[in-house]
């Protein structure tokens, strides 16, 4: 047998704080051969990322230490050698492309600049030698128009384009090891399923390795020859990737594999009262040129959409980044200008100016993608969720509030006794629940939901759809979904709202929109939801 590529072997990494020290990867060891992929799966907080980040010794140190272990790379112990060696292997032997681009690229410089720059310092390329090794990089990677882009800033790419650039950055060298870590998570499933195929090729004409790191099950069964199972800093389960989605042995895999969103949306009822209706509703942004700032056109967000969302019943909207979802939830909402008829119940509010909205404000509440991001930081979780009722209801005493708060929690199912703490000392899916409860406590009755469980892993994805669903047969409440995964629509809405440059390309009941798609567009968003192999999988591009 031919020795491994890369060998980890009794691989732990913890970190210190406060004179404590904390085992986060516990004694595990694997191997990667060549022209092999291995997946690492797990949960957020299993150890996949620290591990990845220790195979290039990328993680802060100190906190960070190596309690026991070697990784051997050619033979080589990475973690024994001194910084100038590793310099060696990085960007050249071994490569790593990150889960978010837009932080990983340099805002301030162009494409060209950012990838050329690794072509001069590894290959030591003059400026027309990396110029000409970069346009064929970005075709590679299958960038269109690379030599427009080649001058683009990272801001002025979409997200699976910013990713194909990380990736020809990560390819620039040749590199006998790719490490991805949860590249496609942010990432609309359509864009995924590229990236996806764009990998396996780059993999397979280049006959590197791979280390992927992932939640997402459905992605590795596709890309991984391997799969290592971790939970709480350990490797559960080894073994090949048909053997481990066949016969799982080890209960934490079979809690993976069965975490996917499940169920069926209450059922729908033609004869529930409107909640929320839209007539003809636009969001033109307009596109303004010259010196005096003439509007010489308009990016036409929403254009002319028809909705009506029932009491108790769930309207899912689904397209790609950029097919104007988000925007029609503000505009419905009234966080944003629009025009056409937006009616909640029987009231035109399209007008209300937003002193005439405040009184609303409490029927019609928002929770939005990144709960950390719209948690404030400096107030406890208790002070967050009594905010809303300090304005809407404020002649509330303060234990009239607190019950309030107490009830909010129990109600999404988090220990009260927390409510003291601040957001950061929570788990993603625990914040999101804090979203959910600061919602709820005000009673509303329509809720907009944008993209609430994109950044969660699967068994918690499972969990707040589960508690969705029951908060909304308790309450009869009218939700708006905003969603790329489809999974996740199908398990809760009544009816689907398909969007693509603003405008509607299907609308109708859940059932009939999954079981029978009507267009390509459709079509090619669920053969990438749900892994299907189609031809019309690559009708749809960024």
């Amino acid at each position: 047998m031919t020795a491994p590529l890369l060998s980890v072997r009794d691989l732990s990494v913890a970190f210190s704080q406060g004179g404590k020290e904390t085992l986060a990867v516990d004694r595990i060891s694997f191997d990667i051969g060549e022209g092999e992929t291995v997946a690492l799966v797990g949960e957020s907080g299993s150890g996949k990322s620290v591990t990845a980040l220790s195979v290039l010794k990328l993680l802060p140190y100190p906190p960070a230490s190596h309690p026991s272990g070697q990784i051997l790379f050619g033979g080589k112990d990475l973690l024994a050698s001194s910084e100038n060696e590793l310099r060696r292997v990085r960007g050249n032997d071994i490569t790593m492309i990150f889960q978010e681009p837009m932080t990983s690229l340099n805002p301030l410089h162009t494409i060209e600049d950012q990838i050329s720059e690794i072509l001069k310092l590894h290959q030591g390329m003059a400026d027309k030698a990396a110029r000409q090794r970069t346009l064929a990089l970005l075709e590679e990677v299958g960038i269109r128009d690379p030599e427009k882009r080649m001058n683009a800033y990272p801001h002025q790419l979409s997200g699976g384009q910013r990713q194909r650039v990380m990736i020809a950055m990560a390819l620039a060298n040749k590199p006998k090891l790719l490490i991805a870590d949860e590249p496609t998570t942010a990432l609309d499933v359509t864009v995924q399923a590229q990236i996806l195929q764009l990998l396996a090729d780059l993999k397979a004409a280049q006959g590197m390795s791979m280390l992927f790191i992932t939640h997402d099950l459905g992605i590795v069964r596709k890309i991984a020859d391997r799969v290592c199972v971790m939970t709480g800093g350990k490797i559960v389960e080894t073994g090949p990737t048909r053997e481990i989605f066949e016969n799982p042995q080890h209960p934490y895999t079979r809690h993976l594999l069965a975490a996917e969103p499940k169920g069926n949306p209450p059922a729908a009822n033609a004869a529930a009262a409107p909640v929320m209706r839209g007539e003809n509703i636009k969001v033109w942004f307009p596109i303004k040129q010259g010196f005096l700032r003439k509007t010489v056109d308009h990016v036409k967000a929403v254009d002319g959409i028809d909705v009506t969302i029932r009491a108790g019943q769930t309207l899912g909207v689904v397209g790609e980044s950029g097919s104007g979802k988000t925007t029609l939830g503000l505009a419905l909402s009234r966080m944003i200008s629009s025009e056409g008829v937006i009616r909640f119940g029987e009231t035109d509010i399209n007008k209300y100016s937003f002193r005439e909205m405040r009184p609303l404000r409490r029927e019609l509440q928002i929770v939005f993608q990144d709960p950390y991001g719209s948690l404030s930081p400096r107030m406890s979780v208790a002070d967050i969720i009594a905010e809303g009722l300090e304005v809407h209801e404020p002649k509330l005493s303060a234990d009239e509030r607190d019950a309030r708060v107490v009830a909010a929690l129990k109600e999404v199912n988090l220990d009260p006794e927390n409510r003291f703490r601040y957001p950061h000392e929570f788990s993603g899916g625990q914040r999101q629940r804090i979203a959910l409860a600061r919602a709820m406590v005000l009673n509303p009755r329509f809720v907009m939901l944008d993209e609430p469980t994109s950044a969660l892993d699967m068994s918690v994805q499972a969990q707040v759809v589960d508690l969705l669903r029951a908060l909304q047969q308790k309450h009869n409440l009218a939700y708006l979904f905003i969603s790329h995964d489809l999974k996740v629509v199908k398990a809760l809405a009544n009816e689907v709202l398909v969007m693509r440059n603003g405008k509607a390309v299907e609308y109708g009941p859940s059932e009939e929109i999954f079981a029978r798609p009507k267009t390509d567009y459709t079509r090619a968003l669920m053969a990438a939801a749900f892994r299907i192999e189609t031809a019309e999988q690559g009708a749809v591009s960024e």
